[in-house]
């Protein structure tokens, strides 16, 4: 039909410009959406849904409205509200279903172009139901042609819609900008679609719209919908974010409460230090290999290892050392172990190797060849170090069935290593169980001592050297087992500090001495000091000054009537720790001692940092003192050195009148030893006078 025939048809540029925009932002709103619905699960998911339906279709429905508001003719328009509403119900139904497309996990090929058509359908199916709201009369002609490519432009891009939305609904990085310029393209398809769809129809001359309104703002209602419409998207759209965002700072903080856990689980199983598996991985894995061995009949082998030297080193060059030491020796063997062995520390210098499978002469060869990488030189802190390892072998089943008897008896072959000379390897033997089973029993009596009230302190006088007069005491502690009788502190000391019952030992030891102390000084003797020696571990325990304080104000004992003796190898393990706690010691008004001088690496130029009163030459100077000069030189310059530090000068061991006259006449001022007074029980200790020394000085000089 001719041109003619019809009406000239107008539009209102500046609100075919708003529908693009709203077209653009419903576009933005239904990328976004679609990422929320992909990240959302269960009834959220659904929710998400339903809402980023709502928005998208009533976008895509304001822009069409929009773009019909865009559109005049030369006669009044209305618009039926009922096929109105039914056109923004079938906008909503469209979107519900591109959106549920997109959120599936895959989107084959086949699946994309059913999606294109339906949705393609819908979105056109909106379009010309909308257009039949102005029920015109008589009714709207369509171009065939444009008809039709309005109908493939939607199909087009409903596809094109669809496989954008599902590669841009991951949160990937510059995800926004991709979604903005996706956005803009599908926007335009959208309008192009839809003004494709406009310029299909064609308006008869004499045509009148059944549903007109006179007088009717068009424009006011144009503004009203794209308001409500923006209003709607814009909601919806920063409700999503704020979700995206809320989700992303729990999923960050779910990831570091994961990487706090993985970091505590690596902690609870690995060592501080070396970071090789602890005691609690290596029980599990020695579990897994008894597992592994019982269905295949096969054996695995477990080795207890000991640092031979390595106390020396500890003592000596200090802790800082010590450790670089156990760093640097674990990386070395373990990479001389193959892959499915595992090396555990246990604390301290003790290691253990689990090997499996293996035989006895696997065994054998992996023993002989980390004795060998140990025993290469280390390179610490600019030292050059040598140290060796004695190893204990025990092989599953034959030397046990569990964890626990495995470990007792390579333990117990590692000590038969230690007494046989140490730097080697020994398998378990039966006969070595009775010595562990023995050093069990005197741990587990150790153990129930205090409980029992078996320990006793001893007493051993100290006298001035110039004047002969008693100036205190020693306390000695011995163990009164009841079936073994009185233990010297040699036999069970290293084992109550290796056990760390000696803290609760030391604290004992403490109260009892400071007791007895209180007693003397109500009797008179208010100038006596009573010493205390306190281990390396009880030094270094973080009570040990509220344990001082307690036991003098327990029994309301004068500061100036305690000393506290540490020895020389304790003292010089970390220097300037030492000097702290010294110095918080001194501050109560308690003298210090530093004991066994003289067989550490020390200088006496350390004790000038040190705030000790009193330093001890240790008993083999002493003993050595009649056997040749230079024991005599090194107590006297001993003696010497320690005057000019104003430190009072104690020698132990005293057992000889010539060694007694020799270290008066050297200006010694404390003699300590058995020719003087034996160790003897509180009630004993007032009867002990000093042994006045009739010994002719050149016999003395003749000696020495």
């Amino acid at each position: 039909m001719p041109e003619a025939y019809f009406l000239d048809t107008f539009y209102d540029i500046p609100l075919v410009v708003i529908s693009l925009l709203v077209a653009i932002l419903a576009s933005y709103t239904a990328l976004d959406m679609a990422g929320r619905i992909s990240t959302a699960t269960g009834r959220a998911a659904d929710w998400w849904l339903l809402g980023g339906a709502f928005a998208m279709g009533t976008g895509i429905w304001s822009m069409h409205f929009v773009g019909m508001l865009a559109f005049s003719l030369p006669i009044p328009l209305g618009y039926d509200i009922y096929i109105t509403l039914l056109s923004l119900l079938i906008a909503v139904c469209v979107s519900w279903f591109a959106l549920w497309q997109v959120s599936q996990p895959i989107l084959p090929i086949k699946r994309l172009i059913a999606g294109a058509l339906v949705m393609g359908t819908g979105i056109a199916t909106m379009h010309y139901t909308g257009m039949a709201a102005m029920r015109m009369q008589p009714a709207i002609v369509y171009e065939p042609w444009l008809f039709s490519v309005s109908l493939l432009i939607a199909i087009a891009a409903s596809g094109a819609a669809l496989w954008i939305a599902f590669h841009l609904r991951k949160h990937t990085p510059r995800v926004m900008e991709a979604r903005l310029a996706a956005a803009i393209v599908m926007g335009i398809a959208i309008v192009g679609m839809h003004y494709t769809g406009m310029a299909a129809a064609q308006f008869p001359i004499g045509s009148i719209c059944t549903v007109a309104v006179q007088g009717a703002n068009m424009d006011s209602l144009a503004i009203m919908v794209v308001i409500a419409t923006v209003a709607i998207l814009v909601i919806a759209l920063l409700t999503s974010i704020l979700d995206a965002r809320l989700e992303s700072r729990t999923a960050l903080l779910a990831q570091s409460l994961a990487d706090a856990n993985y970091e505590l689980l690596q902690q609870s199983l690995h060592d501080a230090l070396t970071k090789l598996p602890n005691r609690a991985l290596l029980e599990d894995r020695v579990h897994q290999a008894i597992q592994k061995a019982e269905r295949g009949h096969g054996s695995f082998v477990l080795m207890f290892m000991d640092i031979d030297g390595f106390k020396a080193i500890n003592d000596s060059l200090g802790h800082h050392v010590g450790d670089l030491l156990l760093i640097e020796m674990a990386e070395r063997v373990s990479h001389s172990l193959r892959a499915q062995d595992t090396i555990a520390r246990l604390g301290g210098d003790e290691f253990v190797v689990l090997v499996e499978p293996a035989v006895p002469e696997d065994a054998a060869t992996i023993a002989d060849k980390i004795n060998q990488t140990i025993k290469q030189p280390f390179h610490v802190d600019k030292h050059d170090l040598r140290v060796s390892a004695s190893i204990g072998i025990a092989i599953y089943p034959q030397d046990g069935i569990n964890y626990r008897d495995l470990a007792m008896n390579a333990d117990a072959a590692m000590y038969h290593t230690k007494r046989a000379g140490r730097d080697g390897y020994h398998f378990f033997e039966t006969s070595m169980n009775i010595n562990a089973q023995n050093q069990l029993q005197w741990l587990q009596d150790l153990r129930v001592a205090l409980e029992r009230k078996e320990f006793r302190l001893f007493y051993q006088p100290k006298f001035d050297a110039i004047d002969s007069h008693m100036i205190g005491v020693e306390a000695l502690l011995r163990w009164e087992h009841p079936e073994r009788g009185m233990v010297a502190p040699d036999q069970f000391i290293p084992m109550a500090e290796k056990s760390g019952l000696i803290i609760a030992i030391g604290e004992w030891v403490l109260i009892e001495a400071c007791r007895q102390m209180r007693i003397w000084y109500d009797a008179g003797h208010v100038d006596w000091k009573v010493a205390v020696n306190l281990s390396a571990l009880q030094f270094s325990h973080e009570y040990l000054i509220d344990a001082v304080k307690n036991a003098l104000a327990q029994f309301n004992l004068p500061a100036s009537s305690l000393m506290l003796e540490i020895t020389e190898s304790t003292a010089m393990q970390d220097v300037n720790n030492t000097q702290d706690i010294l110095q918080r010691i001194t501050e109560l008004g308690v003298d210090i001692s530093i004991d066994d001088f003289g067989t550490g690496y020390s200088s006496l130029l350390y004790l000038k940092r040190f705030p000790a009163s009193e330093l001890k030459i240790d008993r083999a100077f002493i003993s050595n003192l009649e056997g040749g000069a230079d024991d005599a030189a090194i107590v006297s310059a001993i003696i010497a050195l320690g005057h000019t530090l104003n430190l009072r000068i104690v020698a132990e061991g005293v057992e000889t009148e010539i060694q007694q006259e020799f270290l008066r006449q050297l200006g010694c001022d404390t003699l300590q030893g058995f020719l003087l007074g034996r160790p003897v029980p509180a009630d004993k200790v007032t009867g002990v006078r000093l042994v006045d020394s009739s010994v002719p000085k050149e016999l003395i000089h003749k000696k020495l």
